[in-house]
């Protein structure tokens, strides 16, 4: 467990989730707890220590399923998802595939509309009409690179905000909730009005972005800073990331998607990967805005002690 207090205090800033899970089976009602056990007890007490140092609140979710042994550290206490909110859209996207609603085959049709700011490759190379991708291509590139516009489209397939929550309630995920698109979500941290499902052109969105003013733009970050929307606890990313790795929250097939898509992550590396051996497979997805530093995921253990 040594290597969980490196990997869930790298790279904080001001507020952060982190969760690093080691895992087959579901997460257990029960966890074995750092009272009574010394090793989880020092982890613990590191994290603590170090804190701090990150200048904000630390969050943390690190559980090791096959014997229960768990540390928690601001467990309860809701965070800022950013991008990691795209892990809930992908399991309600892949719940209506596994449903048989929709099928990762299925093409899109990109429009001006749909190119939202953020990270990605759609809004820089795809922004001419006449564009259409897979629902598989749009999930991938809304997991592998967080690519923002990828997520938009990727979430009203999924059926939207609500479908996802009413999705989290079925998996018994409490204190986890997806509320906006990320054209929303970066429109109110910028202090930029956008339509309230989200869909504005790149120049729409650059143009209401120039007329906010310096206040204005300060006084929205602070608002966002205490937004409840588009937040999780760490013990409920841990309870989905466990449901989605155990085959509980998807038919067997997509939870081998999800988890090959999970493990072929390209942003992040200073982050989980980055203060592992190198090699060490990890599935993952990060989140950044702002102050705000997460990562989210699986590390895959050597020499069988668990996943």
């Amino acid at each position: 467990m040594r290597l969980g207090t490196r990997l869930s205090l790298a790279r904080l800033s001001t507020a952060v989730l982190v969760v690093g899970l080691w895992s087959a089976t579901p997460l257990a009602a029960q966890s074995v707890t750092p009272d009574g056990d010394p090793g989880l007890g020092r982890l613990l007490a590191e994290i603590e220590r170090l804190a701090p140092s990150s200048g904000g609140t630390v969050g943390v979710g690190a559980v090791h399923i096959e014997t229960g042994r768990a540390v928690w550290f601001n467990e309860d206490e809701r965070f800022p998802m950013a991008s990691t909110y795209k892990v809930p859209i992908a399991v309600q996207l892949l719940s209506r595939v596994d449903r048989g609603e929709i099928s990762l085959a299925d093409m899109v049709e990109l429009e001006p509309a749909d190119i939202h700011p953020g990270s990605g490759t759609i809004s820089s190379l795809f922004d001419d009409p006449g564009v259409a991708l897979s629902l598989r291509n749009l999930l991938e590139l809304m997991l592998l690179i967080s690519d923002n516009s990828a997520t938009d489209l990727t979430l009203t397939a999924a059926g939207g905000p609500d479908a996802v929550n009413a999705r989290m309630g079925e998996l018994g995920v409490e204190g986890l909730s997806v509320n906006r698109p990320t054209s929303s979500l970066i429109g109110d941290y910028s202090g930029v009005e956008t339509p309230a499902d989200g869909r504005i052109s790149m120049a729409e969105f650059r143009n209401r972005a120039a007329d906010v003013t310096a206040d204005e733009r300060e006084a929205a970050r602070e608002a966002f800073s205490t937004d409840a929307r588009d937040t999780s606890t760490p013990r409920a990313m841990a309870h989905l990331l466990a449901m989605t790795w155990a085959g509980k929250a998807l038919g067997s097939k997509n939870t081998e998607v999800f988890k090959d898509v999970m493990l072929r992550v390209q942003t992040g590396t200073g982050r989980i990967k980055g203060v592992l051996p190198p090699g060490t497979p990890v599935g993952h997805k990060t989140g950044t805005i702002g102050g705000t530093t997460n990562d989210v995921g699986y590390i895959y253990l050597p020499d069988g002690p668990g996943t």
